[in-house]
């Protein structure tokens, strides 16, 4: 399993813990999010700028239920749920908007979708999302990509849309 450590990550000590400022650990995702098993697909947030950009990380297990089918002696994470984990970290991010605490955003589009490389159990996905645009408070667009190891599974543009 691989890890992302950068200077921004780490606190200066002798252990290197992840700085906790700029953390989110699942109870605290569990508070921003309505995402629950077996749909939670971010493990923690290493890196956010509230209402800005979030790094989450989404730990990929044999035990999840999708890869009795997706595919039988094959592993492989679908990419719908690849993009729904990029997604959840847009969330984060929305979610820390001034006035948007307890507000529901709903996935509503995603634009220039690509798949480059497999995710299989074992991977540990590393996912960016930055903040493009906010419109009329209402509709959100987001830049997303998601890399396991420093290669590039997945990227695209995402839409969130407000609900009343």
């Amino acid at each position: 399993m691989s890890t992302v450590n950068t200077t921004a990550d780490l606190q200066d000590n002798n252990n290197s813990q992840l700085a906790p400022e700029n953390t989110l650990a699942i109870a605290e995702i569990q508070k921003l999010l309505p995402h629950r098993y077996p749909f939670a697909l971010v493990d923690r947030i290493i890196e956010y700028i509230p209402g800005e950009r979030a790094t989450g990380i989404k730990n990929v297990t044999i035990n999840e239920p999708h890869f009795q089918g997706h595919f039988p002696g094959r592993p492989i994470m679908p990419g719908v749920l690849i993009v729904e984990a990029m997604a959840q970290v847009g969330g984060i991010v929305l979610t820390q908007l001034p006035d948007m605490e307890g507000k529901l955003f709903l996935f509503a589009g995603i634009d220039k979708v690509r798949f480059r490389r497999p995710v299989v159990p074992g991977d540990q996905l590393i996912m960016r999302v930055q903040l493009l645009s906010v419109k009329r408070r209402r509709f959100a667009y987001m830049q997303a990509a998601a890399e396991v190891d420093g290669l590039r599974t997945c990227e695209g543009e995402l839409m969130f849309s407000l609900v009343d």
